[in-house]
C-alpha cells in the first residue's frame, strides 16, 4: 500500500493550499481516509476524515477552513486549505483506515508565514 501526498508548501497568511494523496495498492472505496498533521513539539490530530464519501468530520481548529473529498475512481484524497494561519504550520500526513488496517503516507510540509 502507497499513499503518496503532495501539494505542500510555503504561503502567506490568510493563503490557500491543495493537498492531495493518491492511493495504491488498496481497494480505495473501502477505506475511511482522514489527514492528519504533527505540529513541533505536538501531537498529531486528526485534521479531516471522510468515509464512502458521506461521513465528514474535522477537527475543532480547522472547521469552516478546510474541505475533505475523495475521488473512489480516481484513488485520491484532497484536502483544500483556506484562510491559513501560521498555526496551521505542520507536516500533514495522509491515512487509510479500515477495520484493523491502518496505513500512512509520507508527510507534506505546510509552512504558513505571519
Amino acid at each position: 500500500v502507497q499513499l503518496q501526498a503532495s501539494g505542500g508548501g510555503l504561503v502567506q497568511a490568510g493563503g490557500s493550499l491543495r493537498l492531495s494523496c493518491r492511493a495504491s495498492g488498496l481497494t480505495f472505496a473501502r477505506y475511511a481516509m482522514a489527514w492528519f498533521r504533527q505540529a513541533p513539539g505536538k501531537q498529531r490530530e486528526l485534521v479531516a476524515s471522510i468515509i464512502s464519501g458521506k461521513i465528514i468530520d474535522y477537527g475543532d481548529s480547522v472547521k469552516g477552513r478546510f474541505i475533505i473529498s475523495r475521488d473512489d475512481a480516481k484513488n485520491t484524497l484532497e484536502l483544500q486549505m483556506s484562510s491559513l494561519t501560521p498555526e496551521d504550520t505542520a507536516l500533514y500526513y495522509c491515512n487509510a483506515q479500515r477495520g484493523n488496517l491502518m496505513y500512512w503516507g509520507q508527510e507534506t510540509q505546510v509552512t504558513v508565514s505571519s
